[in-house]
């Protein structure tokens, strides 16, 4: 049989396509362009500016070939992945942007004394954060033993037994309300509960928990209770058919295929509060001594350590801006650090769905 490209002597499946290489080429070319028009603009030279020209040099560009050779709708499409891939850019641009000044300037004092050691009779250089890196662990695993329980026995009940009922909706107003406060109002409440309590003025490491599980709680109880939502109804009626009573099946049905997820939206709440300042200032305090007591004592956390070696500096400024980066680069590696083990775990308890 004598196929269409025979017949016309081309190939049906790229005519009317541009070539591979236009992409790489109009971007190239859009770069100097909007290099060379940033510097006849300021006389120096921008790189932001020249970027921005650039893209939209290409947009344009890009817009009028794919009209003349694939036609409006081809061209809508690439306008389309050219826009997507520009938002994706921009979004990048600050993470590199921060990820790029805290290794920077913050392998400065990235070393053996600076997470061993603490800021006790320490006024210049020298000294470490271990005081704040064991408090920050103390103070968000005591946080997540509060809130994991709770805000994950919440989803389960909004889930599964709370469904169209009055306090379901309470639950999900109060909910919806505690997810927007504002953490210094979280540190003020644990502040204040723990004033009522101990007596005007306690500051612990455990007033610093309170403080974050107010804020945790929510946004466990919403990512948890979407991905429980997600879990398909045929799998809990076959479990109910078996004769399988209802907590059983959420125990060994629902948990088990929906626990990826639930692993990282816990993981992800984890890391929406291990950064905060203000109410561990608030709440737990500072201290340039090592406390590995929840219970007594201030506690000094590396997001309060970095605010203040940064907002009070000594009479060696650089050595407590070093000090400051350091603290905030690892912060990120303890939050990418808890990623890597949501993920494994999440892998390792998936339910396997090939053989």
């Amino acid at each position: 049989m004598t196929s269409l490209t025979q017949l016309t002597g081309t190939d049906t499946l790229t005519t009317g396509r541009l070539p591979k290489a236009t992409a790489p080429i109009a971007l190239a070319g859009c770069a100097a362009a909007g290099y060379a028009l940033s510097v006849l603009g300021t006389g120096t030279g921008n790189a932001g500016l020249a970027i921005v020209v650039a893209y939209l040099l290409y947009l344009l560009v890009m817009e009028v070939a794919a009209r003349m050779v694939e036609g409006p709708r081809q061209a809508a499409d690439r306008r389309a992945s050219n826009l997507i891939v520009g938002a994706f850019l921009l979004a990048l641009l600050p993470l590199g942007s921060v990820t790029w000044e805290a290794v920077s300037k913050g392998m400065a004092r990235f070393d053996v004394t600076y997470f061993t050691h603490s800021m006790r009779n320490v006024v210049g250089p020298g000294g470490g954060a271990a005081h704040a890196v064991y408090g920050t662990l103390w103070v968000t695993g005591m946080a997540s033993l509060i809130s994991v329980p709770i805000g994950l026995l919440t989803a389960i009940y909004l889930a599964e037994y709370g469904v169209r009922n009055r306090l379901s909706k309470a639950i999900t107003f109060f909910v919806d309300v505690m997810t927007g406060v504002p953490s210094i109002v979280a540190g003020l409440f644990a502040y204040a509960l723990m004033s009522l309590v101990l007596g005007p003025g306690v500051k612990t490491g455990f007033s610093g928990s309170i403080a974050l599980s107010v804020l945790m709680i929510p946004v466990v109880v919403r990512s948890c209770e979407e991905l429980l939502r997600l879990v398909p109804n045929e799998l809990r009626e076959a479990s109910y058919a078996l004769g399988v009573p209802k907590w059983l099946t959420i125990v060994r049905v629902v948990l088990p295929t929906a626990i990826s997820g639930l692993v990282s939206g816990i993981i992800l709440a984890i890391a929406r509060v291990i950064g905060e300042t203000a109410p561990l200032l608030v709440a737990a305090g500072f201290t340039a001594s090592l406390n590995n007591n929840l219970f007594d004592n201030p506690m000094m956390t590396l997001p309060v350590f970095v605010y203040d070696s940064y907002a009070h500096p000594g009479t060696d400024v650089q050595a407590y801006l070093d000090r400051a980066w350091a603290g905030a680069l690892a912060l990120i590696l303890i939050v990418m650090i808890l990623n890597l083990i949501g993920r494994l775990i999440a892998r390792r308890f998936a339910p396997k769905t090939a053989r």
